[in-house]
């Protein structure tokens, strides 16, 4: 009788050691985490799934893999963690990569230079000045420097990326956070809405013709519109929709143009700065990410509020208008005959 009790009480320890592991190890991945490697990614993992990847190599090897990497950028995947929703190197505009930062007009020391097209020059990853990863977030800041044509930096940029749940449809915030400083001598950040500023770059082979954009208020113009609190996008990607929005802080240079109207699906912020000599400049947005439609406008203002730390309303009507498709080609016409023919 001894004997069978001691076998029962045995089973249950048993039994409750191996829930409490099985527990412990639930939880254990119920958290975000890094996985990184050295000089070329840092992987930013939720819940075991990766949400984001941070492309950071610099190779100067050949002429192809600088190319390749002449400026970080994060991918972003799907919500099974297993691909990018997010644009690399080459196909259409090789220079589009992710959620990605720059300006075409950089003034500097008399001169202009591009490091949107990275013409003359690159932005290097120089070193993590931090890394902290917990239950509720993870956070890094890559240390990048923005070079001219001998490699010194014009720009030295600490740029943050802070990642945390979100409320379905969506599966992941992100936070960009990028200070801008002008080491050297006095810059300025310019452009135009297509070739600067704070974008995200859908993978190359979204469905053109689904390509959607959403504006608080009505009847917006996406051509003219500035300092939009939010903006989203809808895209089609291997048969499945995504809906990315686009928070603007209230902090951001005004006058901030959008771009946000493009089928391929580019779209994001334009702010435009001046920053002198030893002085710093920062900006601030964050990416809401979702599977399928765009989220209703008083979930989408509602996380905007956290962020902005304002309490405006949910707005009353949205404009949502389908991406603006490239003429077609225009018919060509015969050509004439050179030679004129007379009347006899």
């Amino acid at each position: 009788m001894k004997s069978h009790q001691l076998g029962v009480i045995a089973c249950v320890a048993m039994g409750v050691c191996q829930m409490t592991a099985s527990s412990a190890k639930a939880e254990e991945t119920r958290t975000f985490a890094f996985q990184d490697r050295p000089g070329q990614t840092l992987d930013v993992l939720c819940d075991g799934k990766i949400v984001g990847r941070y492309m950071y190599a610099y190779d100067t090897s050949t002429p192809d893999k600088k190319n390749e990497t002449y400026k970080p950028y994060l991918h972003v995947f799907d919500a099974e963690g297993k691909a990018p929703i997010t644009k690399g190197p080459g196909g259409e505009y090789t220079h589009h990569r992710g959620i990605l930062i720059g300006w075409m007009k950089i003034g500097y020391n008399g001169k202009s230079y591009d490091r949107w097209h990275m013409k003359g020059g690159e932005q290097v990853h120089q070193k993590f000045s931090a890394q902290k990863a917990d239950a509720d977030q993870a956070t890094f800041t890559s240390t990048v420097n923005w070079n001219d044509e001998a490699g010194k930096p014009i720009i030295e940029e600490a740029r943050t990326m802070t990642f945390r749940r979100a409320p379905a449809p969506a599966y992941v915030m992100i936070d960009f956070s990028s200070t801008i400083k002008a080491p050297n001598g006095d810059i300025t950040l310019d452009g135009d809405p297509e070739h600067a500023g704070i974008q995200f770059r859908p993978a190359n082979e979204v469905d053109r013709t689904k390509t959607a954009y959403t504006f608080p208020g009505e009847k917006v113009d996406a051509h003219k519109a500035k300092d939009l609190a939010w903006i989203g996008e809808t895209f089609s990607l291997n048969g499945k929709t995504y809906s990315v929005v686009d928070m603007n802080h209230p902090g951001n240079p005004k006058d901030t143009k959008i771009s946000a109207y493009r089928n391929y699906g580019r779209f994001g912020m334009f702010p435009t700065a001046k920053i002198k000599a030893g002085e710093s400049a920062t900006f601030n947005y964050r990416f809401l990410v979702a599977e399928g439609g765009m989220p209703p406008s008083a979930v989408i203002q509602n996380i905007c509020n956290a962020y902005t730390g304002q309490s405006a309303p949910a707005p009353a009507a949205l404009t949502v208008k389908p991406a603006e498709q490239p003429a077609p080609p225009k018919a060509k016409e015969p050509k004439k005959d050179a030679k004129k023919t007379g009347t006899k």
